[in-house]
C-alpha cells in the first residue's frame, strides 16, 4: 500500500524541485531523497508536473546577454527571504522569485516569445499565473518598461458557454481587487494599467471564473482558476 504524501512534504519537494530552498534545506531534501520513499515520490511527482513545460519551447540559440542575466536571476533568487506569517509556501516572495528566475520560468519565456508578433522591451516584471491546486502553470504576465502588460496563455482552459476567465489584480493596501478585464481561453491579450497606480514587486495577479459578461459586484464572484505574485526582473 502506498504511503499518502502529506503537505509538508509535498510542499518541501515542490520548493526542492522549483530551487527555491535555502542552501541547507536543499542539501536536507538532497540526503534525504534516497532513505525517504515518500520524499522521492514527491520529488519525482513534481518533477513530472513541472518539466514538460520546457517542451513548450523551440531550440534557440541565447543571445550573449541572456546567460549573464539568468545567472544574475539566479544568484538574486539565491538570498533568504522570510516567510509569510502563516508560513505558507505559494505566500512566499522568494516562491515566486524562484519561479520567475530558474529555469522553470526561463522555459516558460522561451516557450512564449516566437508567438509575439513584434519584438518587446525587456519585461520589468514577470508573473507565473498558476493553478492553486497543482501549481500547473496556466499564464504568464509580462510588464515591459513602459507598463504595458501582456498575458501569455501557456495552454488551453475549459470554460463552459455560460461562463468566462476574468484577470484580476491587487497591490498592497488596495481596498480589493482591481479587474482587468475579460480574457479568451488559449489567446494572448494586451491590458492597459494606464489608469492603475505603478505596478508593484508581490502585487497579486489572478484569474477568475466568472458569469459571461463577467463579475457583476465589481470583485471576485467565481473559484481562483490561475493565481501568481510579480517579480520584478533584474
Amino acid at each position: 500500500m502506498t504511503t499518502p504524501i502529506d503537505d509538508d512534504t509535498d510542499d518541501m519537494a515542490g520548493e526542492y524541485v522549483l530551487g527555491t530552498l535555502s542552501p541547507g534545506e536543499r542539501r536536507h531534501v538532497e540526503l534525504a531523497i534516497p532513505h525517504e520513499p515518500v520524499l522521492r515520490a514527491a520529488v519525482q511527482a513534481w518533477e513530472a508536473r513541472l518539466l514538460p513545460l520546457t517542451a513548450l519551447a523551440e531550440p534557440v540559440n541565447p543571445s550573449q546577454q541572456l546567460w549573464p542575466r539568468i545567472n544574475a536571476a539566479l544568484a538574486a533568487a539565491r538570498v533568504p527571504v522570510p516567510a509569510a506569517p502563516n508560513g505558507k509556501w505559494w505566500e512566499r516572495l522568494n516562491f515566486w522569485r524562484g519561479l520567475a528566475a530558474t529555469g522553470f520560468a526561463a522555459a516558460a519565456i522561451t516557450a512564449v516569445v516566437p508567438r509575439l508578433q513584434a519584438p518587446e522591451p525587456i519585461a520589468r516584471y514577470m508573473v507565473v499565473l498558476a493553478a492553486p491546486g497543482n501549481m500547473a502553470p496556466g499564464w504568464i504576465v509580462q510588464v515591459n518598461n513602459q507598463g504595458a502588460l501582456k498575458l501569455v496563455p501557456l495552454g488551453t482552459t475549459s470554460v463552459p458557454a455560460e461562463k468566462s476567465l476574468q484577470l484580476w489584480t491587487k497591490a498592497d493596501g488596495w481596498k480589493g481587487p482591481v479587474s482587468l478585464g475579460l480574457v479568451q481561453p488559449g489567446k494572448a491579450v494586451d491590458v492597459s494599467l494606464a489608469s492603475l497606480p505603478p505596478l508593484q514587486a508581490n502585487q497579486l495577479f489572478e484569474i477568475t471564473l466568472e458569469p459571461k459578461s463577467g463579475s457583476p459586484i465589481g470583485r471576485p464572484t467565481g473559484p481562483i482558476l490561475y493565481i501568481g505574485r510579480a517579480v520584478q526582473m533584474l
